[in-house]
């Protein structure tokens, strides 16, 4: 297959020799990988990085003065601060290595969260929440006697923000929103919610899982306060993560962890913890890692932002009028790629997901199924699960036809056998 995306800004038969996974054979075909919003693939510069950390330079970080740990140290800090320009964030000090957005999310909310939100307060979140965005402070209201407000879903899969404007009162503490939807793919105004919450002294989290892989997030231009993203949705590896805050935000929140570089002094009676980012970095970090997920914003940034982003909308534009073309077939989300980014996630009149999705790895195809961590969002659609396809740099319009031409070969499949 030569890969084929009409006047894609990027390169993308170079990006793919990047990529040794991608000419892999599953089931006698070649792998169409469309499973990005879950997690992507890893190109071999990155892939390269972690061998050499490991064969040249494995050491712990900070505490030593021997060249290994020293030049470990300075890959490790040197990572944090690819990441902060990455995404304009003022210093490099505000970003907090983590294991996963999930993470960062609940750090925010045992830590910022237990010592701001009170009885009577009231918290806002949206319906397009991972569960990670809804349960952390789900359990954060019940503990607290707070109310959870919840921003819904309009009929062309956006946030209600009329709704938005009446659930954000002087009893907000805090606003939490995901950036882009793992579900509808819907790209939410987050700076109008930060605007929003500021003007009732409120706080603004987003969840950019989804977003800061695909498209240019410059925290200072959206003025929100935390910002949440994991590096395995980026071209990185998996069990790191991020979370960006407001210098003035994180001095005055209490760690959640303790030991190691988190500590500045310890007596048998008490301890007083390190400066920022360390008080919340307890224990040996994911050194590796966070030294590979520098080498991912590299490759990022070496292909531009803003055209990953557009070669991302216009295999959506090229993949929603195919999908248009599916009898049996409902597309989640908003119908133009204006506001929606390169996920799409729909279902079957008469067959059931995780069937659709078998009968596509069988022709080498890989999607999602299920809720996707957002039950709530798929109940409401009057669903209990969907499948998705999920796009990114290395894909290409000719794996969409691949996808549509397995869809009506499943859809012939299951007809043939009654299910359909």
């Amino acid at each position: 297959m030569t890969p084929r995306t009409s006047g894609s800004p990027l390169d993308v038969q170079a990006i793919r020799a990047d990529f040794p996974i991608l000419a892999r054979q599953v089931n006698g075909r070649t792998l169409t990988y469309l499973d990005n919003a879950a997690t992507s693939q890893t190109p071999k510069q990155v892939i390269q990085l972690l061998v050499d950390y490991y064969e040249r330079y494995n050491s712990n970080v900070h505490r030593g003065v021997h060249m290994l740990s020293i030049e470990a140290t300075e890959a490790y800090e040197e990572a944090r601060g690819k990441v902060a320009r990455f995404i304009n964030a003022p210093s490099p000090e505000s970003v907090i290595w983590t294991r996963n957005t999930s993470e960062s999310l609940n750090l925010v909310a045992y830590t910022w969260g237990e010592a701001n939100v009170g009885a009577g307060d009231e918290i806002v979140t949206t319906a397009m929440e991972h569960h990670s965005d809804i349960v952390p402070w789900q359990q954060l209201a019940m503990r607290k006697g707070a109310t959870l407000k919840i921003i819904r879903e309009t009929e062309t899969g956006r946030l209600d923000m009329e709704q938005a404007a009446e659930l954000i009162t002087e009893r907000t503490k805090i606003v939490a929103a995901t950036h882009m939807s793992n579900v509808l793919g819907t790209v939410n105004d987050v700076k109008a919610l930060a605007e929003a919450a500021h003007r009732v002294g409120a706080v603004m989290l987003v969840d950019g899982a989804q977003s800061v892989p695909h498209m240019p997030v410059d925290v200072q231009a959206l003025d929100c306060d935390f910002m949440a993203f994991s590096a395995h949705k980026m071209l990185g590896p998996t069990g790191i993560g991020v979370l960006w805050g407001r210098p003035e935000l994180l001095e005055v929140m209490p760690p959640w962890m303790f030991g190691g570089d988190m500590i500045l002094e310890v007596t048998y009676e008490d301890a007083s913890w390190n400066d920022l980012p360390y008080r919340f970095e307890a224990g040996t970090p994911n050194i590796a890692d966070a030294i590979a997920t520098g080498a991912a914003v590299d490759y990022l940034t070496a292909l531009g932002m803003e055209d990953v982003w557009e070669h991302e909308q216009q295999i959506t534009a090229y993949a929603l009028d195919k999908f248009s073309g599916l009898n049996g077939t409902k597309v989640l989300g908003p119908r133009e790629v204006d506001d929606r980014g390169a996920v799409i996630s729909f279902s079957h009149d008469s067959v059931h997901s995780h069937d659709l999705g078998t009968a596509l790895d069988q022709l080498g195809i890989a999607i999602r199924t299920g809720h996707h961590c957002a039950m709530p969002l798929i109940r409401s659609h009057g669903i209990g699960s969907a499948a998705r396809a999920s796009f990114y740099i290395y894909n290409t319009e000719a794996e969409v036809d691949i996808l549509i031409d397995g869809l009506a070969e499943a859809e012939r499949y299951f007809s043939k056998a009654g299910i359909a």
